[in-house]
Protein backbone atom coordinates (compact mmCIF):
# COMPACT_ATOMS: atom_id res chain seq x y z
CA UNK A 1 0.00 0.00 0.00
CA UNK A 2 1.58 3.16 -1.02
CA UNK A 3 0.78 5.83 1.84
CA UNK A 4 1.39 9.24 0.85
CA UNK A 5 2.24 12.02 3.02
CA UNK A 6 1.02 15.94 1.96
CA UNK A 7 2.18 18.94 3.93
CA UNK A 8 0.36 22.55 3.47
CA UNK A 9 -0.30 26.15 5.27
CA UNK A 10 -4.07 25.27 5.36
CA UNK A 11 -6.68 22.15 5.61
CA UNK A 12 -7.75 23.07 2.34
CA UNK A 13 -4.98 23.70 0.65
CA UNK A 14 -3.83 19.81 1.61
CA UNK A 15 -7.26 18.21 0.58
CA UNK A 16 -6.42 19.92 -2.91
CA UNK A 17 -3.51 18.41 -3.38
CA UNK A 18 -4.64 14.46 -2.10
CA UNK A 19 -7.47 15.17 -4.69
CA UNK A 20 -5.20 16.14 -7.21
CA UNK A 21 -2.49 13.31 -6.60
CA UNK A 22 -4.74 10.85 -5.77
CA UNK A 23 -8.54 11.29 -7.24
CA UNK A 24 -11.34 12.71 -5.34
CA UNK A 25 -12.00 9.13 -4.15
CA UNK A 26 -8.34 9.04 -1.74
CA UNK A 27 -8.67 7.79 1.71
CA UNK A 28 -7.98 10.17 4.84
CA UNK A 29 -5.59 8.04 7.05
CA UNK A 30 -4.49 10.70 9.29
CA UNK A 31 -4.40 14.16 9.92
CA UNK A 32 -2.12 16.79 12.35
CA UNK A 33 -1.32 19.81 12.78
CA UNK A 34 2.16 20.99 12.67
CA UNK A 35 4.42 23.61 13.10
CA UNK A 36 3.30 26.17 10.03
CA UNK A 37 0.74 23.73 8.44
CA UNK A 38 -1.27 20.62 8.55
CA UNK A 39 0.24 17.14 7.83
CA UNK A 40 -2.40 14.25 6.21
CA UNK A 41 -1.21 10.52 5.77
CA UNK A 42 -3.69 9.32 2.64
CA UNK A 43 -3.96 6.47 0.30
CA UNK A 44 -5.74 5.73 -3.25
CA UNK A 45 -8.98 4.06 -3.24
CA UNK A 46 -7.44 2.04 -5.57
CA UNK A 47 -4.84 0.71 -2.86
CA UNK A 48 -7.20 0.08 -0.36
CA UNK A 49 -7.90 -3.65 -2.16
CA UNK A 50 -4.57 -4.16 -0.26
CA UNK A 51 -5.04 -3.96 2.94
CA UNK A 52 -8.17 -6.51 2.88
CA UNK A 53 -7.79 -10.11 1.59
CA UNK A 54 -10.17 -10.62 -1.44
CA UNK A 55 -12.96 -13.26 -0.88
CA UNK A 56 -11.99 -16.26 -2.22
CA UNK A 57 -8.44 -16.16 -2.77
CA UNK A 58 -7.41 -19.53 -0.96
CA UNK A 59 -3.78 -19.05 1.28
CA UNK A 60 -1.29 -21.79 0.12
CA UNK A 61 -0.79 -24.90 2.46
CA UNK A 62 2.35 -24.91 4.92
CA UNK A 63 3.07 -28.96 4.32
CA UNK A 64 2.13 -31.34 1.37
CA UNK A 65 0.37 -31.21 -1.80
CA UNK A 66 1.27 -32.31 -4.63
CA UNK A 67 4.92 -31.02 -6.59
CA UNK A 68 7.11 -32.37 -9.41
CA UNK A 69 10.25 -32.12 -10.02
CA UNK A 70 11.84 -29.73 -13.18
CA UNK A 71 15.88 -30.94 -13.79
CA UNK A 72 17.68 -28.80 -16.55
CA UNK A 73 18.11 -30.71 -19.67
CA UNK A 74 21.84 -32.60 -19.36
CA UNK A 75 24.70 -31.62 -21.17
CA UNK A 76 25.45 -33.54 -24.90
CA UNK A 77 27.47 -36.14 -23.74
CA UNK A 78 31.41 -35.63 -25.55
CA UNK A 79 32.60 -37.77 -28.88
CA UNK A 80 34.93 -40.33 -27.31
CA UNK A 81 38.32 -39.31 -27.19
CA UNK A 82 40.93 -42.07 -28.25
CA UNK A 83 42.96 -43.10 -25.36
CA UNK A 84 45.77 -41.96 -26.80
CA UNK A 85 44.37 -38.46 -26.80
CA UNK A 86 43.44 -38.24 -23.72
CA UNK A 87 45.37 -35.77 -21.62
CA UNK A 88 46.75 -36.76 -18.70
CA UNK A 89 45.34 -35.74 -14.86
CA UNK A 90 46.87 -33.05 -13.33
CA UNK A 91 46.42 -32.75 -9.17
CA UNK A 92 45.82 -28.37 -10.57
CA UNK A 93 43.14 -29.48 -12.44
CA UNK A 94 39.53 -27.23 -11.89
CA UNK A 95 37.05 -28.36 -10.36
CA UNK A 96 34.19 -30.06 -12.22
CA UNK A 97 31.61 -27.90 -12.83
CA UNK A 98 28.64 -28.07 -10.38
CA UNK A 99 25.17 -30.68 -10.89
CA UNK A 100 22.38 -27.75 -11.71
CA UNK A 101 20.16 -27.97 -8.55
CA UNK A 102 16.62 -29.56 -9.75
CA UNK A 103 13.31 -26.71 -9.53
CA UNK A 104 10.54 -27.37 -7.53
CA UNK A 105 7.16 -25.76 -8.98
CA UNK A 106 3.53 -26.74 -8.03
CA UNK A 107 1.53 -28.51 -9.94
CA UNK A 108 -1.48 -27.32 -10.87
CA UNK A 109 -4.31 -29.07 -9.80
CA UNK A 110 -6.63 -30.78 -12.04
CA UNK A 111 -10.27 -28.78 -13.29
CA UNK A 112 -13.24 -29.83 -11.43
CA UNK A 113 -15.96 -29.87 -14.66
CA UNK A 114 -18.38 -29.67 -11.57
CA UNK A 115 -16.90 -26.80 -9.83
CA UNK A 116 -18.82 -23.20 -10.68
CA UNK A 117 -16.21 -20.65 -12.14
CA UNK A 118 -14.50 -18.24 -9.63
CA UNK A 119 -15.89 -14.95 -9.02
CA UNK A 120 -14.12 -11.63 -9.30
CA UNK A 121 -11.98 -10.68 -6.28
CA UNK A 122 -13.70 -7.47 -4.98
CA UNK A 123 -13.66 -5.81 -1.28
CA UNK A 124 -16.64 -6.95 0.46
CA UNK A 125 -19.50 -4.63 0.79
CA UNK A 126 -19.35 -4.50 4.32
CA UNK A 127 -15.88 -3.27 4.16
CA UNK A 128 -16.44 -0.77 1.47
CA UNK A 129 -19.66 0.65 3.61
CA UNK A 130 -16.63 0.69 6.70
CA UNK A 131 -14.70 2.53 4.60
CA UNK A 132 -17.30 5.18 3.61
CA UNK A 133 -18.10 5.98 7.05
CA UNK A 134 -14.49 6.34 8.50
CA UNK A 135 -14.19 8.68 5.18
CA UNK A 136 -17.44 10.82 6.14
CA UNK A 137 -16.12 11.58 9.67
CA UNK A 138 -12.37 12.45 8.13
CA UNK A 139 -14.11 14.96 5.96
CA UNK A 140 -16.30 16.04 8.49
CA UNK A 141 -13.70 16.64 10.61
CA UNK A 142 -11.47 18.76 8.68
CA UNK A 143 -14.56 20.62 7.52
CA UNK A 144 -14.95 21.82 10.96
CA UNK A 145 -10.76 22.41 11.24
CA UNK A 146 -11.21 24.24 7.68
CA UNK A 147 -14.50 26.00 8.38
CA UNK A 148 -12.35 27.45 12.01
CA UNK A 149 -9.57 28.18 10.11
CA UNK A 150 -11.87 30.16 7.32
CA UNK A 151 -13.39 31.94 9.88
CA UNK A 152 -10.44 33.09 11.27
CA UNK A 153 -9.19 34.25 7.90
CA UNK A 154 -12.41 35.68 6.42
CA UNK A 155 -14.81 36.67 9.26
CA UNK A 156 -16.85 38.64 7.08
CA UNK A 157 -17.89 35.83 4.66
CA UNK A 158 -18.04 32.89 6.79
CA UNK A 159 -20.71 35.14 8.63
CA UNK A 160 -22.29 36.54 5.80
CA UNK A 161 -22.37 32.61 4.97
CA UNK A 162 -23.60 31.64 7.96
CA UNK A 163 -26.94 33.96 8.06
CA UNK A 164 -27.61 32.96 3.97
CA UNK A 165 -27.55 28.96 5.06
CA UNK A 166 -29.80 30.16 8.53
CA UNK A 167 -32.12 31.94 5.83
CA UNK A 168 -32.61 29.24 4.31
CA UNK A 169 -30.91 29.36 1.34
CA UNK A 170 -28.66 26.24 -0.32
CA UNK A 171 -24.90 26.02 0.35
CA UNK A 172 -24.73 25.65 -3.41
CA UNK A 173 -26.54 28.78 -3.93
CA UNK A 174 -24.95 30.92 -1.23
CA UNK A 175 -21.50 29.40 -1.91
CA UNK A 176 -21.98 30.72 -5.44
CA UNK A 177 -23.20 34.14 -4.52
CA UNK A 178 -20.27 34.69 -2.35
CA UNK A 179 -17.57 33.13 -4.33
CA UNK A 180 -16.31 37.38 -6.07
CA UNK A 181 -17.20 38.92 -2.20
CA UNK A 182 -14.49 41.74 -2.16
CA UNK A 183 -12.45 40.78 1.47
CA UNK A 184 -12.50 44.74 2.75
CA UNK A 185 -15.97 44.96 2.90
CA UNK A 186 -17.98 44.86 6.68
CA UNK A 187 -20.72 42.92 7.77
CA UNK A 188 -23.39 45.25 6.08
CA UNK A 189 -21.77 45.96 3.10
CA UNK A 190 -20.92 41.77 2.59
CA UNK A 191 -25.19 41.33 3.12
CA UNK A 192 -25.67 43.94 0.80
CA UNK A 193 -23.20 42.71 -1.71
CA UNK A 194 -25.04 39.29 -1.79
CA UNK A 195 -28.56 40.98 -2.04
CA UNK A 196 -27.14 42.39 -5.01
CA UNK A 197 -25.52 39.32 -5.90
CA UNK A 198 -28.66 37.59 -5.84
CA UNK A 199 -31.07 40.49 -7.31
CA UNK A 200 -28.44 40.51 -10.39
CA UNK A 201 -29.52 36.37 -10.58
CA UNK A 202 -32.94 36.53 -10.23
CA UNK A 203 -35.47 36.60 -13.29
CA UNK A 204 -38.62 38.42 -12.87
CA UNK A 205 -41.33 39.68 -15.27
CA UNK A 206 -42.92 43.27 -15.01
CA UNK A 207 -45.68 45.10 -15.98
CA UNK A 208 -44.70 46.01 -19.21
CA UNK A 209 -44.36 42.10 -20.02
CA UNK A 210 -47.40 41.36 -17.81
CA UNK A 211 -49.34 38.26 -19.63
CA UNK A 212 -52.88 40.04 -18.51
CA UNK A 213 -51.66 42.33 -21.42
CA UNK A 214 -49.81 39.86 -23.81
CA UNK A 215 -52.57 37.48 -23.35
CA UNK A 216 -52.23 34.06 -24.77
CA UNK A 217 -53.36 30.81 -23.32
CA UNK A 218 -52.27 29.26 -20.39
CA UNK A 219 -52.23 26.24 -18.30
CA UNK A 220 -51.46 26.65 -14.06
CA UNK A 221 -49.93 23.36 -13.43
CA UNK A 222 -48.21 22.30 -9.80
CA UNK A 223 -48.70 19.70 -7.12
CA UNK A 224 -51.87 19.47 -5.10
CA UNK A 225 -52.22 22.10 -2.52
CA UNK A 226 -50.59 25.02 -4.24
CA UNK A 227 -53.94 27.30 -5.42
CA UNK A 228 -53.84 26.82 -8.85
CA UNK A 229 -57.56 27.50 -8.55
CA UNK A 230 -57.84 30.48 -6.82
CA UNK A 231 -54.75 31.83 -8.53
CA UNK A 232 -56.65 30.89 -11.88
CA UNK A 233 -59.72 32.94 -10.67
CA UNK A 234 -57.20 36.12 -9.70
CA UNK A 235 -55.64 36.40 -13.03
CA UNK A 236 -59.16 35.91 -14.91
CA UNK A 237 -60.25 38.42 -12.72
CA UNK A 238 -57.13 41.25 -13.66
CA UNK A 239 -57.84 40.12 -16.94
CA UNK A 240 -62.00 40.90 -16.60
CA UNK A 241 -61.05 44.38 -15.45
CA UNK A 242 -58.58 45.23 -17.75
CA UNK A 243 -60.37 43.81 -21.11
CA UNK A 244 -63.53 43.12 -20.48
CA UNK A 245 -65.30 39.64 -19.29
CA UNK A 246 -66.08 38.35 -23.30
CA UNK A 247 -62.23 37.89 -23.87
CA UNK A 248 -61.69 35.69 -21.18
CA UNK A 249 -62.12 32.05 -20.74
CA UNK A 250 -62.13 29.47 -18.57
CA UNK A 251 -61.00 25.48 -18.87
CA UNK A 252 -60.44 22.88 -16.67
CA UNK A 253 -59.16 19.83 -17.01
CA UNK A 254 -59.93 18.58 -13.36
CA UNK A 255 -62.69 16.21 -13.41
CA UNK A 256 -61.47 14.37 -10.47
CA UNK A 257 -61.41 16.48 -7.66
CA UNK A 258 -64.86 16.43 -5.58
CA UNK A 259 -66.52 19.91 -6.68
CA UNK A 260 -63.21 21.05 -8.69
CA UNK A 261 -65.40 21.63 -11.70
CA UNK A 262 -68.23 23.49 -9.47
CA UNK A 263 -65.43 25.66 -7.74
CA UNK A 264 -64.51 27.29 -11.19
CA UNK A 265 -67.40 27.63 -12.33
CA UNK A 266 -68.67 29.71 -9.40
CA UNK A 267 -65.94 31.96 -9.76
CA UNK A 268 -66.74 32.10 -14.10
CA UNK A 269 -70.56 32.69 -12.53
CA UNK A 270 -69.01 36.17 -10.40
CA UNK A 271 -66.91 37.27 -13.45
CA UNK A 272 -69.62 37.04 -15.90
CA UNK A 273 -66.80 34.34 -17.68
CA UNK A 274 -67.40 31.22 -19.99
CA UNK A 275 -66.09 27.97 -18.08
CA UNK A 276 -65.58 24.29 -20.05
CA UNK A 277 -64.31 21.11 -19.14
CA UNK A 278 -62.27 18.80 -20.59
CA UNK A 279 -61.43 15.52 -20.35
CA UNK A 280 -58.66 14.52 -23.05
CA UNK A 281 -56.53 16.21 -25.29
CA UNK A 282 -59.21 16.03 -28.01
CA UNK A 283 -61.56 17.77 -26.15
CA UNK A 284 -58.92 20.17 -25.27
CA UNK A 285 -57.80 21.30 -28.96
CA UNK A 286 -61.44 21.48 -29.98
CA UNK A 287 -62.21 23.39 -27.19
CA UNK A 288 -59.38 25.81 -28.22
CA UNK A 289 -60.52 26.26 -31.90
CA UNK A 290 -63.25 27.36 -30.36
CA UNK A 291 -62.08 29.90 -28.15
CA UNK A 292 -59.40 31.67 -30.51
CA UNK A 293 -61.32 34.69 -30.59
CA UNK A 294 -60.58 35.08 -26.88
CA UNK A 295 -57.51 37.40 -25.78
CA UNK A 296 -56.97 35.01 -22.50
CA UNK A 297 -57.54 31.46 -22.27
CA UNK A 298 -56.62 29.89 -18.79
CA UNK A 299 -56.25 26.40 -18.53
CA UNK A 300 -57.23 24.98 -14.55
CA UNK A 301 -55.46 21.83 -13.82
CA UNK A 302 -55.68 18.39 -11.63
CA UNK A 303 -53.10 18.56 -9.02
CA UNK A 304 -50.68 15.86 -8.98
CA UNK A 305 -47.44 14.63 -6.85
CA UNK A 306 -44.31 14.98 -8.97
CA UNK A 307 -43.77 11.83 -8.51
CA UNK A 308 -47.14 11.34 -10.51
CA UNK A 309 -46.90 8.83 -13.84
CA UNK A 310 -49.64 11.35 -14.92
CA UNK A 311 -47.70 14.43 -15.00
CA UNK A 312 -45.53 13.30 -18.12
CA UNK A 313 -48.91 12.88 -19.63
CA UNK A 314 -49.99 16.13 -18.85
CA UNK A 315 -46.91 17.72 -20.06
CA UNK A 316 -47.15 16.16 -23.72
CA UNK A 317 -50.79 17.06 -24.02
CA UNK A 318 -50.46 20.51 -23.20
CA UNK A 319 -46.74 20.47 -25.50
CA UNK A 320 -49.26 19.13 -28.62
CA UNK A 321 -51.91 21.75 -27.64
CA UNK A 322 -49.22 25.02 -28.33
CA UNK A 323 -50.66 25.81 -24.62
CA UNK A 324 -47.72 27.70 -22.15
CA UNK A 325 -47.53 26.03 -18.48
CA UNK A 326 -47.26 28.01 -15.36
CA UNK A 327 -45.70 26.24 -12.88
CA UNK A 328 -46.89 27.23 -8.81
CA UNK A 329 -44.80 26.76 -6.33
CA UNK A 330 -45.36 27.08 -2.83
CA UNK A 331 -43.30 29.44 -0.65
CA UNK A 332 -43.93 27.08 2.49
CA UNK A 333 -41.94 24.02 0.59
CA UNK A 334 -38.73 22.23 1.26
CA UNK A 335 -36.08 23.42 -0.92
CA UNK A 336 -35.38 19.48 -2.18
CA UNK A 337 -39.17 19.27 -2.90
CA UNK A 338 -38.84 22.23 -5.01
CA UNK A 339 -36.55 21.33 -6.85
CA UNK A 340 -38.52 18.06 -7.36
CA UNK A 341 -41.56 19.64 -8.90
CA UNK A 342 -39.61 21.90 -10.64
CA UNK A 343 -37.33 19.26 -12.44
CA UNK A 344 -41.01 16.85 -12.80
CA UNK A 345 -42.68 20.14 -14.68
CA UNK A 346 -40.03 21.41 -16.92
CA UNK A 347 -40.22 21.47 -20.55
CA UNK A 348 -39.73 23.85 -23.43
CA UNK A 349 -43.29 25.36 -23.28
CA UNK A 350 -42.88 25.96 -19.53
CA UNK A 351 -43.08 30.22 -19.54
CA UNK A 352 -42.27 30.76 -15.92
CA UNK A 353 -43.00 30.03 -12.17
CA UNK A 354 -46.11 32.12 -9.85
CA UNK A 355 -45.30 31.89 -6.02
CA UNK A 356 -47.90 31.27 -4.14
CA UNK A 357 -48.58 31.09 0.41
CA UNK A 358 -46.33 34.07 0.28
CA UNK A 359 -47.77 35.22 3.55
CA UNK A 360 -47.80 31.45 5.30
CA UNK A 361 -44.09 31.05 4.63
CA UNK A 362 -41.92 32.43 7.68
CA UNK A 363 -38.77 32.80 5.06
CA UNK A 364 -38.82 32.90 0.97
CA UNK A 365 -35.27 32.12 1.21
CA UNK A 366 -35.54 28.50 -0.22
CA UNK A 367 -38.24 29.28 -3.04
CA UNK A 368 -36.28 32.02 -4.35
CA UNK A 369 -33.15 30.03 -4.43
CA UNK A 370 -34.91 27.13 -6.39
CA UNK A 371 -36.33 29.99 -8.60
CA UNK A 372 -33.09 31.70 -8.85
CA UNK A 373 -30.93 28.35 -9.42
CA UNK A 374 -33.43 26.56 -12.26
CA UNK A 375 -33.52 29.95 -14.03
CA UNK A 376 -37.29 30.15 -13.92
CA UNK A 377 -39.23 33.79 -14.43
CA UNK A 378 -41.46 35.33 -11.75
CA UNK A 379 -44.90 35.73 -13.10
CA UNK A 380 -46.36 36.54 -9.99
CA UNK A 381 -46.62 36.57 -6.16
CA UNK A 382 -49.63 35.38 -4.43
CA UNK A 383 -50.14 35.91 -0.75
CA UNK A 384 -53.45 35.43 0.54
CA UNK A 385 -57.20 33.75 -0.43
CA UNK A 386 -59.16 36.98 -1.66
CA UNK A 387 -59.43 37.29 -5.53
CA UNK A 388 -58.32 39.44 -7.10
CA UNK A 389 -56.61 41.25 -4.50
CA UNK A 390 -54.25 38.44 -3.56
CA UNK A 391 -52.12 38.87 -6.85
CA UNK A 392 -48.99 40.58 -7.43
CA UNK A 393 -46.36 41.32 -9.67
CA UNK A 394 -43.13 40.30 -7.98
CA UNK A 395 -41.72 43.34 -5.61
CA UNK A 396 -37.90 42.43 -5.82
CA UNK A 397 -36.73 44.69 -3.08
CA UNK A 398 -39.74 43.06 -0.88
CA UNK A 399 -38.60 39.41 -1.89
CA UNK A 400 -35.09 40.11 -1.15
CA UNK A 401 -35.94 41.17 1.98
CA UNK A 402 -38.08 38.80 3.13
CA UNK A 403 -35.47 36.04 1.69
CA UNK A 404 -32.00 37.42 3.97
CA UNK A 405 -34.00 37.94 6.99
CA UNK A 406 -31.66 36.56 9.59
CA UNK A 407 -32.92 34.27 12.23
CA UNK A 408 -32.94 35.60 16.13
CA UNK A 409 -30.07 34.06 18.60
CA UNK A 410 -33.06 32.12 20.09
CA UNK A 411 -34.20 30.09 17.39
CA UNK A 412 -33.12 26.58 17.05
CA UNK A 413 -33.05 26.57 13.29
CA UNK A 414 -30.12 28.65 13.64
CA UNK A 415 -26.63 27.42 13.13
CA UNK A 416 -23.98 27.40 15.90
CA UNK A 417 -20.26 27.13 16.71
CA UNK A 418 -18.87 24.25 13.26
CA UNK A 419 -22.45 23.46 12.05
CA UNK A 420 -22.54 25.75 9.24
CA UNK A 421 -19.25 23.78 8.43
CA UNK A 422 -20.38 20.42 8.37
CA UNK A 423 -23.26 21.61 6.67
CA UNK A 424 -21.19 22.98 4.01
CA UNK A 425 -19.31 19.69 4.06
CA UNK A 426 -22.29 17.46 3.05
CA UNK A 427 -23.29 19.45 0.27
CA UNK A 428 -19.74 18.90 -1.25
CA UNK A 429 -19.66 15.52 -0.34
CA UNK A 430 -23.20 15.00 -1.94
CA UNK A 431 -22.57 17.15 -5.17
CA UNK A 432 -19.23 15.42 -5.34
CA UNK A 433 -21.24 11.72 -5.32
CA UNK A 434 -23.56 13.06 -7.82
CA UNK A 435 -21.21 14.02 -10.24
CA UNK A 436 -19.57 10.71 -10.26
CA UNK A 437 -22.63 9.03 -10.62
CA UNK A 438 -23.10 10.87 -13.27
Amino acid sequence: MNVRKFVASSARDALRKVKELLGPDAIILSNRAIPGGVEIMAVAASDMEMMVPPAGREAPPRQGGDYTVRLSAPAAAPAPVPPAARPVAREDAPPLAPRPMPQFERSAPPADPAAPPRQAEIVPAEVMDEIRSLRKMVERHLAGFAWGEEARAEPVKTETLRQMLDAGFSPALARELLAELPRELNAAQALGWAKGAADRALLTIGSENDIIDRGGVYALVGPTGVGKTTTTAKLAARCVLRHGASKVALITTDGYRIGAHEQLRIYGRILGVSVFLVKDAEELQQTLASLQHKHMVLIDTMGMSQRDRMVEEQVAMFGHSGVKRLLLLAATGRGDTLDDVVRAYSGPDLAGCILSKVDEAASLATALDVIIRHRLPLHYVSNGQRVPEDLHLPNRVYLLHRAFKDLPESSPHRLGGLEPGLVMASATGAAAAGSRRG
